[in-house]
């Protein structure tokens, strides 16, 4: 009986090596090939180095075309697409503030759908909630002064649901206070 040996593919380890033996201009050269290969890619290097007016406008402009799309023109709620968005940010910056701004951006775009448009499904609220949670829990992380913004519109959020159903304002006033009862208390400490 014969084993077949498992041939393995190229690996980041291999790219690694290969890019260490670059030269500085081939290696400009290769991420300027990257650069123009795709959008993401020149997305992502403007988000990474914070070049042009709005770095993280890419990313929010395809959470609002995923969690609030023209449904007028039949256009799909995306969820993981947008979900996507914010993993690409923060693989390419990692600022914690900018993740709560797409994180909250998110739930906000989402919040705003089924306000004027009515009840989605239940998938839909779910993802919500959860992305509530996350970026309460992201905006926790941020310095003190930093904070405020994000709080009055998790509040906003939360108050502007009860337009959606009283089993979704629960479930954002359970989340806002089982994370954080501070975010509910606006009052300087």
């Amino acid at each position: 009986m014969s084993t077949k040996t498992k041939r393995r593919g190229p690996s980041w380890s291999d790219v690694k090596e290969s890019i260490a033996s670059l030269d500085t201009s081939e290696l400009i050269q290769l991420i300027a090939s990257l650069y123009g290969l795709s959008k993401g890619n020149r997305d992502f290097l403007h988000a990474r180095f914070a070049i042009g007016d709005d770095p993280i406008g890419p990313y929010k402009k395809i959470i609002e075309d995923c969690m609030f799309p023209d449904v007028f023109k039949n256009k799909p709620i995306q969820i993981s697409t947008a979900k996507k968005a914010i993993n690409e940010y923060s693989k390419a910056v990692g600022a914690a503030k900018g993740e709560a701004e797409l994180m909250t951006y998110f739930v906000e775009c989402g919040n705003q759908l089924t306000v004027e448009f009515g009840d989605i499904d239940e998938g839909f609220y779910d993802a919500l909630l959860r992305m509530y949670a996350r970026a309460i829990n992201k905006v926790l992380t941020l310095p003190e002064e930093e904070q405020h913004e994000f709080r009055e519109r998790l509040k906003t959020i939360m108050v502007t649901s009860d337009r959606i159903g009283w089993a979704t304002t629960m479930a954002f006033v359970s989340n806002t206070v089982k994370h954080s009862p501070r975010m509910i208390d606006h009052r300087k400490r």
